[in-house]
């Protein structure tokens, strides 16, 4: 079994341009196997494809074979193929094995074969073991048991909670599935640890180095692992229970908002370091409900309680460490209100602080206090390598209280081969230390990248929720990732929820940027190039054979015609769902299998299984993996945290950029 490989990826940066020498020297690369995938296409064909590493050497060539059912062996290569790395075969055989095979110098090598089986279905079927009345939710993906294939982590949701809202939820499980099916573990949280897109993150990365990932999450009494131990008393229940009794989730009806204290602004938040002690700031019931549940707003909420953090073996499920969670939540009025909504907020990534091992960050509160506690695990120990905190007196911390949003992005934005955290509207040097505050307050989505190849270093595209504070730039602004300077922005007088940045126009350089409030499609600069845009505003995957990026939207991937100014539908993964409600996103989008186009994964409208679809469309130009991408594969990490952005690699293929 290979582990991780130490090496300085200089041939690897010849192949691809989302590469940068500093960021990939000092880092550990993941190791992963060839990852051919081999499917049926529309016109009874079969597509193969696969990985090209960072560790392959620049002149790589491939060969690939067919082995059929009945022993025959059949050369597909009249010679070694050098540009993109998927092949057409014309005649399939039902149950064919293909085998690729690296050429080097013009001689075959054994290191580096894979191979796939041709699948009967135009995806990969993965059957889920679902627990009854659950259905799959956000997934993670990582290398659990050092094989170089990576694993599928489920999020399994019954009940969830929106934290505005009252009412008592299921608890969370997470499973383990092999690209088969194979069930390696199941991990319940227990009532203790409630279900929501906000409360509910969990990191799955190797974060030690061995070449096998953990998963790490928030925990609490009544966790059970994947062995079946149960961390802290087991007996403990710290939910606020109803006037009746029922403690079946099933049975409760009940919703209660909280409506926040109107003298409580973000811009008074931000600028005072003192919390909001307002008695006005109480839950408000709403209209038109039972009486039982108009008397409950608190029901199913976990106001006390100890607070765990966690770290699971991959393989096996088991709690190998847990500590503290670091912060608790402490008075609940200093994250914004006393119902149990802004402190149960949370967020989480996973960075490379020092430049060479990954640490797990894990964040609490953005509508007001911001914390933010990074991890290190190391030698079988969890210990905190630093703590920030927007409410703890530091000076200038006060500036980032209100500018998280319900997503975060991990980038290396000073070129330093250190990441920082984009955390909203600001951003936290790797020092633990703040780097910059823009003051343009809490939103719901931000793209970093290189977005703009003509200008040096990379760049943020955000939207926000509050018009209050962020009237001017709501519907979207562009800035200096490193330094936060504006860029650009566009106004807005509502909240913007959604908002996108691609490369979908090939007359501009850079990416593309929109939302549902900014009234056209404006390029890398600004400036507007069309009073139309893309009607969707959500995910982004590479799928056909030219650069630029596709849109991903519910069970959906299209095509911006930029000539005719609207949507082309290329790809309806048919029976599956989307998740996370008007979200719509995917389980999980990432580059899984194949050449650098990304892989997606949707769940059948049953529930008992997941669908992972890849491209059939040819493409000559080849590209290392995104997945040893640095950027990249750090955003599939964050990917499933509160409302799930698209991924994007620190520069995208083919872009030439200013360094």
């Amino acid at each position: 079994m290979y582990k991780y490989l130490w090496i300085t990826l200089l041939a690897g940066l010849c192949l691809s341009s989302t590469l940068t020498a500093k960021t990939t020297a000092a880092r550990n690369l993941e190791h992963l196997d060839r990852g051919v995938v081999a499917l049926p296409t529309a016109d009874n064909k079969a597509f193969v494809s696969w990985r090209l590493l960072a560790d392959d050497q620049a002149t790589i060539a491939f060969n690939v074979y067919k082995q059929t059912p009945d022993g025959q062996t059949t050369k597909l290569t009249s010679a070694p193929l050098t540009k993109g790395t998927n092949l057409i075969d014309p005649s399939p055989v039902a149950g064919a094995t293909y085998l690729v095979k690296p050429v080097i110098k013009g001689k075959e090598t054994t290191k580096g074969v894979g191979q796939a089986t041709l699948q009967a279905h135009p995806y990969l079927s993965i059957p889920l073991q679902t627990p009854d009345r659950y259905s799959p939710g956000d997934c993670s993906a990582a290398d659990l048991d050092g094989d170089g294939a990576y694993e599928i982590i489920v999020h399994m949701v019954g009940i969830g909670r929106d934290n505005a809202h009252a009412g008592l939820t299921t608890p969370p499980i997470f499973h383990a599935y092999k690209l088969d099916g194979t069930l390696l573990w199941s991990i319940n949280l227990g009532y203790n640890i409630r279900e929501g897109a906000h409360y509910t993150q969990f990191l799955v990365y190797d974060l030690d180095g061995d070449g096998k990932a953990e998963l790490l999450c928030k925990t609490a009494d009544g966790t059970i692992d994947g062995t079946g131990k149960v961390i802290g008393d087991p007996k403990a229940d710290w939910r606020v229970k109803p006037a009746d009794g029922n403690l079946d989730p099933w049975a409760y009806r009940g919703f209660n908002r909280f409506r926040p204290n109107p003298n409580d602004s973000l811009r008074r938040d931000s600028l005072r370091n003192t919390p909001n002690r307002d008695a006005a700031a109480r839950p408000t019931a709403p209209r038109n409900v039972p009486p039982r549940q108009a008397t409950s707003p608190l029901v199913g909420r976990i106001m006390e309680g100890p607070e765990y953090l966690t770290v699971f073996e991959g393989t096996t499920g088991k709690a190998m460490a847990t500590v503290d969670y670091i912060p608790g939540r402490g008075e609940p009025g200093l994250w914004g209100d006393h119902g149990g909504n802004r402190g149960e907020r949370y967020l989480a990534g996973v960075a490379y602080l020092d430049g060479k091992h990954p640490s797990a960050v894990m964040c609490r509160g953005y509508y007001t206090r911001a914390t933010l506690a990074a991890w290190d695990w190391r030698d079988g120990k969890l210990s905190l390598r630093w703590f920030f905190d927007s409410y703890d007196g530091t000076p200038g911390n006060a500036a980032y209280s209100g500018q998280g949003n319900h997503s975060l992005s991990v980038a290396d934005v000073d070129n330093d081969g250190c990441d920082e955290i984009i955390y909203g509207a600001c951003a936290i040097d790797n020092n633990g230390k703040g780097l910059y505050s823009t003051g343009f307050g809490h939103g719901d989505a931000l793209h970093c990248a290189d977005l703009d190849p003509e200008r040096p270093g990379l760049e943020v595209f955000q939207v926000h929720e509050n018009v209050r504070v962020s009237g001017k730039v709501a519907a979207g602004h562009m800035r200096d990732a490193r330094t936060g300077e504006l860029l650009w922005g566009l106004p807005a007088t509502e909240d913007v929820g959604r908002g996108m940045s691609a490369d979908i126009d090939p007359r501009h350089p850079g990416n593309e940027c929109w939302s549902i409030a900014s009234g056209g499609l404006y390029n890398a600069k600004g400036q507007r190039i069309t009073s139309k845009r893309p009607r969707s505003c959500n995910f982004a995957a590479w799928w056909d054979g030219d650069l630029l990026r596709e849109l991903l939207d519910r069970n959906t991937i299209s095509k911006w015609d930029y000539e005719k100014e609207t949507d082309v539908v290329l790809f309806r993964a048919d029976s599956c769902t989307s998740i996370n409600g008007t979200k719509a996103t995917p389980n999980l989008s990432a580059d899984l299998l194949g050449d650098w186009r990304e892989e997606v994964i949707l769940s059948h409208v049953n529930g008992k299984e997941l669908r992972l679809f890849s491209t059939t469309i040819p493409t000559e130009y080849r590209f290392v993996t995104l997945m040893h991408d640095p950027q990249y594969r750090l955003a599939i990490a964050w990917q499933n945290v509160a409302y799930n952005q698209p991924p994007h690699p620190r520069i995208a293929p083919g872009q030439q950029s200013k360094r």
